[in-house]
């Protein structure tokens, strides 16, 4: 059985770090697509950052230079690192991952994506 568990939320004070991590077993085989969510309440989820197979990433262009996602121990952790906070910021994160096949790129589509955590709360106060 597939899980993934993420840590790291908390509240901070606009312009504040936090750092995202989720743990995830019970993964067969490999080639999977690993990205992060977030949904607000009142608000849509949506993707912030996903990990391509190959290594490449993508970042959702409200977050652009305020993120950097990372993988250690091949797909068992993934990290988030988030910079200079905002209160629209404020949301619960998701880990998720899905199956590269039978597509040849990640997506940051959520449909793409298999597999979620239970989310992690991030509240940034002005």
């Amino acid at each position: 059985q597939v899980q993934l568990v993420e840590s790291g939320g908390g509240s901070v004070q606009a312009g504040g770090s936090l750092r995202l991590s989720c743990a995830a077993s019970g993964l067969s085989g490999s080639n999977y697509c690993m990205g992060w969510f977030r949904q607000a309440p009142g608000k849509e989820r949506e993707a912030v950052a996903i990990l391509d197979t190959d290594g490449s990433f993508d970042y959702a262009d409200s977050m652009q230079g305020r993120l950097t996602i990372s993988q250690e121990n091949a797909q068992n952790s993934l990290h988030l690192q988030m910079t200079n906070l905002l209160p629209e910021d404020t949301a619960v994160y998701y880990c998720a991952m899905g199956a590269l096949f039978p597509f040849n790129y990640c997506s940051m589509s959520s449909s793409r994506y298999t597999y979620w955590g239970q989310g992690t709360q991030v509240t940034v106060s002005s």
